[in-house]
């Protein structure tokens, strides 16, 4: 319908929004788990093979990238346990879900996978700029991943479409305003 709020993209429908529609990658969506688990394990591999920082930055760089990679773990492990029995790997939720609003998710929709762009900058920071495009590779695979994650959410559970407008932020649980 022209002029109606796509809940996906928060565009209006109709239009041209200049997006394209992402494959799902199987019927759960389990092939951009795989394509993020391939760039997740790359990205320590290409880190630890190529050559490093140079000296003068090595040991801030490793600290900072070491502070990145554990605030990006703690956001993962309170994201999980946020979500309780209802985190699933796939991207289609399980029919007896319910849509979780609280906690980080009270200000982020995708707390998992802010961590885990945290973390795969935190690997590229402490190891080697020559893992840095792999983590922005990461963070455009994990944007991707949750547009078609949130195809299935609006599909499941109608009122997400309200949760997406109500909380704007993607993946970090930054305070609002």
């Amino acid at each position: 319908m022209q002029g109606t709020l796509d809940p996906v993209r928060g565009k209006r429908a109709g239009t041209n929004n200049g997006g394209v529609r992402l494959p799902d990658l199987g019927d759960k969506g389990q092939g951009w788990v795989w394509i993020q688990a391939l760039i997740m394990a790359a990205i320590p591999a290409v880190g630890g093979l190529a050559a490093g920082w140079p000296p003068p930055a090595r040991i801030p760089l490793m600290v900072a990238g070491g502070a990145v990679l554990a605030l990006g773990c703690a956001l993962l492990v309170i994201a999980i346990l946020t979500l309780g029995g209802y985190f699933a790997f796939t991207l289609r939720p399980a029919p007896s879900s319910a849509l979780v609003t609280t906690g980080v998710y009270a200000r982020a929709r995708h707390p998992i996978y802010g961590g885990w762009i945290l973390v795969g900058l935190g690997f590229a920071l402490a190891l080697s700029p020559w893992a840095l495009p792999l983590a922005a590779l990461l963070a455009l695979e994990l944007s991707g991943k949750s547009r078609v994650e949130e195809r299935a959410l609006v599909a499941h559970h109608p009122e997400y479409t309200a949760y997406r407008q109500r909380v704007p932020r993607p993946f970090f649980p930054l305070r609002q305003g």
